[in-house]
């Protein structure tokens, strides 16, 4: 049974890189393990858990990404409550393409795809600090924005977060609010981008495997 709370406030959780890094590195070896020929499939209570930790990066970021974290804890939020009847990511995947409700409002499927464009954001939004010293976070949120999430959302939410670029914390900030300093930040960065790729690879392919197309 799943009985973890969505959100995670910075008093509950002290060090959320640290956090998040070490919970997505121990789901990435369980992905590979299945990429290799493993029969065993990736579970879906074990998957809203780790995932649930994201949500304190969005709320960090303040105003800007305050949609997005709204987004990605509602769709979560969907998951575990799918998780009491499905065991697998796959196992939702197969329910909706059954019953032909891959794409509609409010499937599971596309509730993970959300999710997984969420962790695809926090990995853009670190692949961008990573290639800047900038202070300022505006251009580097705005490009990981751009990448992942712009093509999806309507023209209102693109305007309105593009609008709260303006309200992002300094870069100085943000390792405050996460209580890292800049140099163990960046490590964490890079094992979280690490460690995510592979996930968000096999999510993919459980769309791409029964021909469903990438472009909702």
């Amino acid at each position: 049974m799943v009985n973890y709370t969505m959100e995670h406030s910075d008093s509950e959780i002290p060090f959320p890189l640290s956090a998040i890094t070490e919970a997505f590195e121990g789901l990435s070896e369980k992905v590979k393990g299945i990429k290799n020929g493993s029969t065993e499939h990736l579970r879906l209570d074990n998957f809203c858990e780790i995932a649930s930790l994201v949500s304190v990066l969005f709320r960090c970021l303040g105003l800007a990404f305050k949609f997005a974290e709204m987004e990605y804890v509602a769709k979560l939020h969907a998951l575990v409550e799918a998780s009491k009847t499905y065991q697998t990511l796959q196992d939702i995947i197969d329910h909706d393409v059954a019953n032909y409700t891959v794409k509609t409002s409010g499937s599971n499927s596309r509730n993970l795809r959300r999710v997984r464009q969420g962790l695809d954001l926090v990995r853009a939004i670190f692949d961008q600090l990573l290639s800047t010293s900038d202070s300022y976070l505006k251009e580097v949120a705005s490009t990981a924005y751009a990448e992942v999430c712009a093509p999806y959302h309507t023209w209102a939410v693109r305007t309105a977060v593009y609008a709260g670029m303006y309200t992002l914390p300094t870069r100085e900030q943000l390792f405050v609010k996460l209580n890292e300093t800049e140099q163990s930040a960046e490590k964490k960065m890079r094992r979280y981008i690490s460690a995510s790729l592979p996930i968000i690879e096999y999510i993919d392919k459980l769309y791409l495997s029964r021909n469903i197309v990438l472009d909702w």
